[in-house]
């Protein structure tokens, strides 16, 4: 596998992922789809929300869709 970042996406495509926000929120999700902006979408996806000692999950639609502008990191 290439190490550039659209074919990381490709080979996690039906894995489970982490997706980091610039916002410090987290989700969590399986790996539906993405595009060449990094816009990904995430099935049976949990939010969870990262603010120091107050660490929440909770369930979120059933597909997810997150713009790319907003990603830190994608962690297979």
């Amino acid at each position: 596998m290439s190490g550039r970042p659209l074919d990381v996406l490709e080979a996690s495509l039906d894995e489970p992922v982490t997706v980091l926000l610039k916002d410090g929120n987290a989700y969590f999700g399986v790996l539906a789809g993405y595009d060449q902006h990094m816009n990904v979408v995430l099935e049976e996806a949990l939010d969870e929300d990262t603010v120091p000692g107050d660490i929440e999950l909770e369930q979120v639609q059933d597909t997810t869709i997150i713009r790319g502008d907003n990603v830190v990191t994608i962690k297979a």
